[in-house]
């Protein structure tokens, strides 16, 4: 292969991977499909100078410079056709149909030799050799060339907005200058012996490709992405590899050292030391760009989100969103909108100001199409179309943001409801916005939107509380007074209900007192005749002394039982006493003594007489412990058994009660229910429902707690904490 149609080459690569790209990303689109025609035609031509640079025949080379001609001079019109929809061209629009009747003419006179005479060898290669009527050709590609160049350079000229102006010099440097490039092949044709500027046609799609990518020129969303520049730097790698090795391949073939062995272990060396390490330093210096651009995007996400997070004013969460876009992205000027609270629609709330003037120019027409949108697809929309890979903003839309002179507006949504939105004028430098400046904007518009809607509901609220902090105040003593009235009306519920329970044992306990009254007063009574007829010379017999003793006996027993009953009605407000829980149980069981008798209940004792000392009211637990035995013994029925025991658990520093009985249990479906007031599983006139319920308000007075635990049997469960 000729080394010098490596260019050409590289040029047909270059033309057919942009219609390739064109073709996938944007072919259905006016100038999509008017940008093919060029890249097919540019890729003729170079195809045109590479074969004939490499074929070793005049005539061979002359019928491809003919064949190719036939098609090439449609650049022409193409060119002026392309330029004309690219820059929404409305006058001299009969230029177009007369540039294609005029490379239609020239068509004709390509296979004659009134067009191209014939080839001539230039050290380079064959070229064809203009005839009589070429002129033709360069008169009209100078035509076009100078055409579209003043086209380019009066829209830059008119262009205010910096990123479309961007776009223009990309066009213009790209795109234009490949038309002076291309039409340089006329002075070779003409016979000067100059490599035909044409075959380098891929340095100025080079600089198109760059603005395509950067500035989107053709409006594909083809911008700048880490994957598409690790691409595009192997390929390049890659392409200069091959010419490396095709150079090589040139140079080195009138050498023996191109067929011996040692001439693919040289290759391997110089890929392995050269282009291997190259590789990954660039892959590693590109990974360093983006590393840095991220960690600065991710630390502008982690400051203002720390702000507007425990902010809950709205003027500084709007001047931290306006600044940070601002110096983030480098915009010349940028607004927020938000929602009345009247619902009538959006109004300006805050802004920062470009250098250049006001912020935006808004007119009612405009600022409804933009709102409408926002509140129905609740995306950005840009004034150059393209928000995503595959979403694009109407046009009706995009001249609305041109007519207010803003690039970007994003929406504020909170809860599927348009509560604001920011325009955003151009960047500085007159970049285009890129999906990771999208990103940070949605983010950033986000939650934004949740500290706006935030700092609304503060402001409410605080104004509510304002109003309302008179009747919180009127309020306050009517409060603290029903607040007490509730401890007082609970402390006598607790204190009757104590009252009550006792008042029922009462007449059980008369009946338990009366069994040692009668007996005592019996024995004395017999006692008293035989002392009568005690003459005192003998010593009384031991059956006296015997019930004597069974009359202190029973006095005691009868003592006992009253104390019981006075230490369990005591009505005191402390709760500070040091309290033996297992004393409280017998006081109770002594108390609960004829109860059980009376229904033929055996009640089991398992009680420890060393248990640690807690603080409470005695007469309060002891409460606790009647209700839970009595409802035991009631639930017992007659042959049943009731088992008390008391112990110390010392893991978790506490004396513990239960209580089980072998009565039915408690059915499934009312056990949560059981703690509350009022609640009762008896017949009604046979209980209040507030046993229980005091049972569990004395215990977290207490710090305790009740519990009812699954088992074969009933069990209940109380748990108070030992006295530190």
């Amino acid at each position: 292969m000729n080394p010098y149609s490596i260019p050409p080459l590289v040029s047909i690569i270059a033309f057919s991977g942009l219609a390739i790209l064109i073709g996938v990303r944007n072919g259905t689109s006016r100038v999509g499909r008017l940008f093919l025609p060029l890249c097919f035609l540019g890729a003729v031509l170079n195809a045109d100078i590479f074969l004939i640079f490499n074929v070793s025949s005049p005539s061979t080379a002359l019928w491809i410079t003919r064949t190719g001609h036939v098609f090439t001079v449609f650049l022409i019109p193409a060119y002026i056709h392309f330029f004309h929809a690219y820059l929404h061209v409305q006058k001299r629009a009969w230029l177009i149909p007369f540039a294609y009747g005029y490379a239609v003419c020239l068509m004709a006179l390509a296979p004659t030799p009134l067009l191209i005479a014939g080839v001539i060898r230039h050290p380079f290669g064959f070229f064809g050799l203009a005839g009589p009527l070429y002129p033709l050709v360069g008169i009209g590609a100078g035509a076009a060339i100078a055409y579209v160049m003043t086209l380019l350079h009066r829209a830059i000229k008119k262009e205010h907005r910096r990123l479309q102006r961007n776009r223009l010099r990309f066009v213009s440097a790209g795109f234009g200058f490949l038309g002076l490039v291309v039409g340089g092949n006329v002075l070779t044709g003409f016979g000067v012996a100059l490599y035909p500027p044409g075959g380098f046609s891929f340095l100025p799609l080079a600089v198109f490709a760059y603005g395509l990518f950067r500035h989107d020129l053709l409006d594909m969303g083809l911008l700048f992405r880490r994957s598409l520049i690790y691409s595009t730097a192997t390929a390049l790698l890659t392409a200069g590899y091959a010419l490396a090795v095709t150079l090589a391949e040139q140079v080195l073939k009138g050498f023996h050292f191109a067929g011996s062995f040692w001439a693919p272990v040289f290759f391997f060396l110089f890929v392995t030391v050269v282009f291997g390490p190259l590789r990954t330093r660039i892959q590693a210096l590109l990974d360093l760009f983006f590393k840095k651009r991220q960690t600065a995007y991710q630390q502008t996400l982690l400051t203002v989100s720390r702000t507007i997070a425990t902010v809950l004013d709205q003027d500084r969460i709007a001047g931290e969103l306006l600044n940070t876009v601002a110096d983030a992205l480098g915009v010349d000027r940028c607004a927020l909108y938000l929602s009345r609270s009247d619902g009538s629609g959006q109004a300006l709330f805050a802004a920062r100001p470009g250098a250049d003037g006001p912020v935006f120019p808004i007119r009612a027409n405009d600022l409804c199409e933009l709102v409408d949108y926002l509140a129905t697809e609740k995306i950005a929309c840009r004034e150059d179309a393209v928000v995503g890979p595959e979403t694009k903003t109407p046009r009706t839309v995009r001249l609305a943001l041109a007519a207010v002179d803003a690039a970007i507006a994003l929406p504020l949504v909170f809860q599927a409801r348009l509560s604001g939105f920011v325009l955003l004028g151009e960047k500085g430098s007159g970049d285009s916005f890129s999906p990771r400046d999208l990103s940070l904007l949605e983010t950033l518009a986000s939650q934004s939107a949740v500290a706006v809607e935030n700092a609304r509901a503060y402001k409410v609220i605080a104004e509510m509380n304002r109003g309302l902090e008179a009747t919180v105040r009127a309020r306050t003593a009517e409060l603290e007074s029903a607040l007490a009235e509730k401890e007082r009306s609970q402390e006598l519920l607790i204190r009757s209900e104590s009252l009550a329970a006792i008042g029922q044992l009462v007449a059980g306990t008369a009946h338990e007192l009366n069994n040692p009254l009668t007996s005592v007063k019996s024995l004395l009574q017999s006692t008293i005749e035989d002392l009568t007829e005690w003459d005192g010379l003998q010593p009384p017999d031991n059956d006296l002394i015997e019930d004597l003793n069974f009359a202190d006996r029973e006095l005691s027993r009868a003592r006992d039982i009253v104390a019981s009953l006075l230490g369990l009605s005591r009505q005191t407000q402390t709760y500070a006493e040091a309290v033996d829980l297992t004393t409280v149980v017998r006081h109770a069981l002594r108390v609960l003594g004829n109860l059980a008798k009376g229904g033929g209940i055996r009640i089991v004792e398992n009680l420890d007489s060393d248990l640690p000392r807690i603080q409470g009211n005695f007469a309060n637990l002891g409460q606790v412990v009647l209700n839970i035995v009595k409802n035991a013994l009631q639930a017992a029925g007659g042959q049943g058994t009731v088992i008390v025991a008391t112990r110390h658990d010392r893991s978790a520093g506490q004396v513990v009660f239960t209580c089980v009985d072998s009565g039915p249990g408690i059915d499934l479906a009312v056990r949560q229910d059981i703690f509350k007031p009022f609640f009762t599983t008896k017949a009604v006139g046979d209980g209040t429902g507030l046993g229980l319920y005091i049972c569990h308000e004395i215990l977290a007075r207490h710090g305790g707690r009740i519990l009812l635990i699954d088992a074969p049997d009933t069990t209940f469960e109380i748990r108070l904490p030992v006295a530190s």
